[in-house]
């Protein structure tokens, strides 16, 4: 099913008298496509959480418009969306078994949706057998690990076949190793249903591995959407770059002056673009090549193996932080005594403006 959003905005009044609106989601204007797992990706507070409300009816819009397909549904009531939601909290119901809680909302069905007991079991174990779950029908909440308890969630909310999988921080309960292990189930679930589907999380790790587009939040507002290694490699402000990626992008102050990119004073590229006298320059992790008589020099500070890779943690005048290099392990030998010198990969380089973090074309 595809969603188009024209113009959607939600605008909550002030708790305090006199005070500001805020502004939770701000005019979103684009498409997701039909069966595609989109991740709604941003920090706390930036309103992916009230753009799933949206979308399910659980909230209505300031102004503008939803649409499932051709189909008008901003003033349907949650229960005639065909939505299914799976919240970060699972939302089981405690003293029922796993089979009850995935029959449930079967059983509420009314008018000609409502089924026989033949069909509610039938799709109750096709839920189970989609989720992996067949072994634990007859145990309760209580008797399962959080992840169990997050497939029988997501068999409740695929048991109704909806149009729509929305997901509201589904993994953040969970330890990393079943962080890990249920996003990977999350992604098989979805291709296998086809359902078109949106994740939300504000672990940019989580919705790059399993998104097949991303939508990068700040404030309400939309930043950049794109297939998650495109907006990686060309982030569309310094925003979306600093958000993404692990280590996260080292940040510079530097120039532009006579075709060359200085941080500093090393000029460390060739550019294109105008003379400016002070830009925020980023430099991926994975951008440096540790040379003997490379262009920007810094000191050194440790080196943290990491077996296939080394980090190269070092400092320079130009930049607040420490500076994150990952390399090849064969380059250990290059990281010794005080300082520690680099080239810099083009393609992992980037200059925003120092006011608004627009990106600039170098």
């Amino acid at each position: 099913m595809k969603i188009v959003f024209e113009h959607l905005t939600k605008i909550y009044p002030s708790r305090k008298k006199g005070g500001a609106p805020v502004t939770a989601v701000a005019d979103f204007d684009f498409e997701i496509p039909d069966g595609t797992l989109v991740g709604l990706l941003g920090p706390s507070g930036c309103g992916k959480s009230t753009a799933l409300n949206l979308i399910s009816g659980l909230a209505e819009p300031t102004q503008g418009r939803i649409l499932f397909g051709d189909e008008d549904v901003t003033a349907l009531p949650p229960e005639k969306r065909g939505v299914g939601l799976v919240f970060q909290n699972y939302a089981l119901y405690p003293h029922m078994t796993v089979r009850q809680n995935i029959l449930f909302p079967l059983q509420n069905l009314k008018g000609p949706q409502k089924l026989s007991k033949e069909e509610m079991e039938k799709r109750v174990n096709e839920a189970a057998a989609l989720v992996q779950i067949e072994q634990l029908m007859d145990r309760k909440p209580s008797e399962m690990s959080g992840g169990q308890q997050q497939r029988v969630a997501i068999a409740r909310a695929l048991v109704k076949t909806p149009r729509v999988l929305l997901l509201d921080e589904p993994l953040s309960n969970l330890d990393a190793r079943l962080r890990l292990q249920t996003r990977e189930e999350i992604r098989r679930i979805q291709r296998k249903t086809g359902v078109t589907t949106i994740f939300v999380t504000h672990d940019q790790e989580e919705a790059m591995s399993i998104s097949d587009r991303i939508v990068v939040m700040k404030a309400g507002a939309v930043h950049q959407i794109g297939r998650p290694q495109d907006v990686y490699d060309e982030p569309a402000d310094s925003f979306v770059a600093k958000f993404l990626g692990t280590p996260p992008i080292n940040v510079f102050r530097g120039s532009v002056r006579g075709g060359k990119l200085y941080i500093g004073s090393e000029a460390v590229l060739d550019v294109k673009a105008a003379d400016r006298e002070a830009v925020e320059v980023g430099v991926r992790p994975e951008g440096f090549i540790p040379k003997e008589d490379g262009a920007l020099t810094c000191r050194l500070q440790a080196v943290e193996v990491m077996g296939r890779d080394i980090s190269i943690v070092s400092r320079h005048d130009a930049s607040e932080a420490a500076i994150r290099a990952i390399v090849s392990a064969e380059h250990a030998a290059m990281a010794t005594g005080e300082t520690v010198r680099f080239d810099l990969k083009p393609n992992k380089v980037f200059a925003f403006e120092t006011e608004s973090g627009a990106r600039i074309a170098l």
